[in-house]
């Protein structure tokens, strides 16, 4: 196994704290590990990481010290304390934060003379150094650039300027149409486990159908970027009125709240004369709440 120069220390031993110095070792970089908490780190050590006694520990044996902490307020109770230790040495976040929670803490880094990239993690814990895996990332070009080879271990690496909040409002983004889109399964599974069907059953319908539909997005994104609603060949909102669905949710006795959230901005729609314009327009009930 090939040893790079580039030592790395890795604060936050969870679930995908502990899957991103996995990949780092298997790589062949020197990785030295901490977590609050005892005993996250023996799976490391057994598989070549140094554990550290404490944070301060950590960050000085390292030019370069990834954070992957529980949320924004961890990251200032760990890293505050280690200010001076950390001037001069680079910083990657990877810590799920808002867009501009992701900017403050670039602005602090900033302030104490410490390099900062932050990242937004599109991906579960098993698929890191897997295909499929992606990290988003924003902030400092030098900081991507220097670490790039590092940053390909976990995933494809994106790179989206040097906004700090870029990759975390990408990330954010993203996972709220999977959300959505699980929600939606949720509600379907309800619709019919009130006729008795599994939701396991459901799911090999709803698998398939769900990724074959994923072929709109372009055409929305398309539609949406030019701004006329009108273009022929769309499905019309009034046709798109989700009212059958609504009923039919609620005669099998279940919640309408997820069809009723889509409903809504089909109606807004429909009731401000933009009924025979495409299913795309919903957008501007998103973008222009009432």
């Amino acid at each position: 196994m090939t040893t790079h120069d580039t030592r790395v220390s890795v604060l936050g031993l969870g679930e995908m704290g502990r899957a991103l110095p996995a990949a780092l070792v298997k790589g062949g970089y020197v990785t030295t590990v901490w977590n609050r908490s005892p005993g996250k780190a023996d799976d490391l050590v057994a598989q070549g990481a140094v554990a550290a006694g404490s944070a301060r520990e950590a960050v000085g044996t390292s030019p370069l010290v990834i954070v992957c902490l529980f949320d924004h307020a961890s990251v200032h109770e760990v890293l505050d304390p280690l200010a001076e230790d950390l001037a001069g040495r680079t910083l990657v976040n990877l810590t799920t934060t808002s867009p501009d929670q992701s900017r403050e803490i670039a602005a602090w880094a900033a302030a104490a003379g410490i390099a900062y990239l932050d990242g937004g993690i599109m991906a579960v814990p098993q698929m890191i150094g897997q295909a499929g895996s992606s990290i988003l990332y924003s902030g400092s070009t030098a900081v991507f650039e220097q670490y790039r080879p590092l940053l390909d271990l976990w995933g494809e690496s994106a790179y989206f300027g040097d906004d700090a909040g870029m990759a975390s409002l990408y990330d954010l983004a993203l996972l709220a149409g999977m959300y959505v889109m699980f929600a939606g399964f949720m509600h379907g599974a309800a619709m019919v486990g009130a006729a008795g069907v599994s939701a396991g059953e459901f799911a090999k319908r709803a698998a398939p159908w769900l990724s074959a539909m994923t072929f709109a997005l372009e055409g929305f994104a398309e539609v949406i970027d030019g701004g006329d609603y009108g273009v022929a060949g769309q499905q019309s909102l009034e046709f798109s009125d989700l009212g059958d669905m609504v009923a039919a949710s609620a005669a099998q006795g279940i919640s309408t709240e997820v069809v009723d959230m889509v409903q809504t901005l089909i109606r807004r729609q429909i009731d401000a004369g933009h009924g025979t314009d495409g299913f795309a327009r919903i957008f501007e009930s998103i973008k222009h709440p009432a």
